[in-house]
This record gives C-alpha cells, structure tokens and sequence, in this order.
C-alpha cells in the first residue's frame, strides 16, 4: 500500500498509543528534510538531560522560553540542531535554511553577533529522529504515528510538555480521544 499524501518538511508527527512505551511515547516531531534519502526531524516535547547554558552558553540567551536544550530523538544525541523563526520573513540571514515559511534551520557556527535580531524565535535540539528511505512511510501506513500541519507556535511553544495533547486534540476524532489517555496504558 502507497500513502496518498507522503511525509513533509514542517509536518507534524504525533505518536500513537502503539509507541506509549518506545522513545517515541507521546512525541510531537516536526519533519525538516522529507526525500528519496528518507526523513528527519526532530521532538518538539521533550527536554535534554544536559543545560543549554553548560552545552552551548553563546546560544543560552537567544533561546525562546523555555531556555531548555532540547532532547530531538535517539539519532546523534552528542549533535545539536537549531531552529530559528526569521524576525523578518523576506530575509534569509548567513547560515540558515528554510524549512517551511520563516521557520528553517540555523547552523551553530554561524557567528552569534549575526544571530542577534535576525530571529523572533531560536530552539536547539541535541540530536534527532532519522528514518530511512520507506521506514517513515511503513510506519504511518501501520498507524504509529497522527499527522497535523505544523505551526511556527508548535516549534517555538512556550509549555511544550503539554504539546502532543494539544495537537491531539486540535486534530480531533480519534486522535483527540486519545489525547485524554493516561501516559500508563493499563489504566486507559
């Protein structure tokens, strides 16, 4: 079976009940490179064990709040990702790349002078979910993961461990019945 619509950059992904005891349990994940090398992305809703301030100091005052490193998936966890939201969307300042509208990706060796009042919103990410050519598909055809359309308030949310109910229930029927489960699946 072939999916109608196939994965892409600034989807959101939301894990089903089927992933509540993986990594993966009650992620949101928004794509960045959706192509015939597969799919990334990176958890929006789960915070990394490390303090951005001890990680990245340079990098600590431009994050939105919270101020958090961010844990982006399992895939290398010693790397950082940044996502930054241009202040003015009809620039595209040194070192960053669209990913969907003013939200794209800013590379950490940009010099941080240049980042300062290029950017409304900047999140790091240490690490990322990678999926290979397919896999990505296999799973949604299986039914593990919810999709929505991302929204830069997504990415850049303020309470982001409410965010996988949220959108749940943004997308309504099922999934928005599920979004009122306990995190322990016996007790559903």
């Amino acid at each position: 079976m072939i999916l109608a619509h196939p994965p892409r950059p600034g989807e959101l992904l939301l894990a089903s009940a089927g992933l509540a005891s993986d990594w993966f349990g009650e992620t949101v994940i928004y794509l960045l490179d959706c192509d015939d090398d597969g799919s990334l992305g990176v958890v929006l809703n789960r915070f990394a064990d490390s303090d951005l301030d001890d990680v990245l100091p340079q990098w600590a005052p431009l994050a939105c709040q919270p101020p958090r490193l961010f844990a982006g998936g399992p895939v290398s966890q010693n790397g950082a990702v940044c996502l930054a939201r241009l202040a003015n969307p009809h620039e595209e300042p040194p070192g960053w790349r669209r990913v969907v509208d003013d939200v794209g990706l800013l590379h950490l060796d940009t010099p941080v002078e240049l980042v300062e009042g290029a950017y409304s919103e900047l999140r790091i990410f240490a690490g990322y979910a990678g999926w290979k050519p397919g896999q990505l598909e296999a799973e949604l055809l299986r039914g593990d993961w919810f999709r929505a359309p991302g929204r830069p308030e997504d990415v850049f949310v303020s309470e982001p461990l409410g965010l996988w109910r949220r959108v749940m229930r943004r997308l309504g029927g099922d999934a928005a019945l599920m979004s009122t489960w306990l995190s322990d699946p016996d007790q559903n």
